[in-house]
């Protein structure tokens, strides 16, 4: 935004007009800041995709295990699930070829899935 600062004498003649370009200081979403930079564009992406795919494999999670489970990294072909509990992650890694099988009929090239088992107050 171009603000214009004018000087005037007393006669009033302008004496002096400066244009400045101000910046306005605003708050960026995550997103916003994501797509304006390329590494945190391809991370956003990555995050975004390994969404899609808890969506798409919900339905073979039993539904009072669905909290216990969260969208992991995904390293090439390998993807990996975030798991609240030992008991849990036994039940999901029963599910794992269903899963696999899952996720390749929908077009994701997945040749191994990892759990990971969330340890910590905030999970």
């Amino acid at each position: 935004m171009f603000t214009s600062l004018k000087v005037w004498c007393s006669s009033g003649q302008t004496l002096l007009t400066v244009n400045t370009l101000r910046h306005l200081r605003q708050a960026l979403s995550v997103h916003q800041a994501a797509e304006s930079a390329p590494s945190l564009a391809r991370l956003a992406e990555l995050v975004q995709d390994s969404n899609n795919r808890l969506k798409a494999i919900e339905s073979l999670i039993p539904e009072a295990l669905r909290p216990a489970v969260k969208a992991g990294p995904i390293d090439h072909d390998s993807w990996c699930l975030l798991v609240s509990s030992n008991a849990a992650a036994a039940k999901i890694r029963q599910l794992v070829p269903l899963i696999k099988a899952q996720l390749l009929g929908k077009g994701w090239k997945v040749t191994s899935i990892r759990l990971k088992i969330l340890i910590g107050k905030n999970q």
